[in-house]
């Protein structure tokens, strides 16, 4: 039994949510979401709850049950708050730098990276070392702060590169001598 897929999932106040058959759309001050739901798992909108439950007892409608009732609610919080994901830069001579809609990072390459950021996400530089990507959709928000990650990961020396603000990287012992 899914303990998260028990729960209803309350509409919050100011977005408005449809069910029309597998689809559940919503709607709110950020933009609009849908999300389509396996058709293992029955949908049910009533006063204001989202209601999602197997439809049979199958380990296929069990396992699709939980996932779609988080993606339910990513999507409902989506399009109230929105998602970010803050990444840190560290090392000599790293920095990022906005260049139109495109990210430009420098990370001790020959040359500059040159990121397009895709449409729906917006991605702010406060500070030389710091990126902040936000968006409505969490999936999309998550993958590009992966990709931007990618470029140059933390390396457990001496802790240069690209981590999440909340990443903590486990350090190695140098050589002795």
């Amino acid at each position: 039994m899914s303990r998260i897929g028990k729960k209803p999932v309350s509409v919050p106040d100011g977005v408005t949510a449809t069910v029309n058959g597998q689809t559940v759309s919503a709607k709110g001050p950020k933009g609009e979401l849908r999300f389509v739901v396996n058709d293992e798992v029955l949908v049910k909108l009533e006063d204001g709850k989202i209601d999602v439950s197997p439809r049979d007892q199958s380990k296929l409608a069990r396992s699709k049950w939980g996932m779609s009732r988080t993606q339910i609610s990513n999507i409902l919080s989506g399009v109230k708050e929105g998602f970010e994901k803050r990444l840190e830069i560290n090392g000599v001579g790293y920095r990022a730098a906005m260049q139109g809609k495109n990210l430009q990072l420098a990370l001790g390459f020959s040359h500059d990276v040159v990121y397009e950021v895709p449409e729906g996400i917006t991605v702010q530089v406060p500070k030389p070392t710091e990126i902040v990507v936000s968006g409505i959709d969490k999936q999309q928000v998550g993958q590009v702060a992966a990709e931007i990650r990618k470029y140059r990961g933390p390396e457990p020396y001496k802790g240069k590169g690209v981590k999440y603000a909340e990443e903590r990287i486990v350090r190695k012992e140098g050589k002795k001598k």
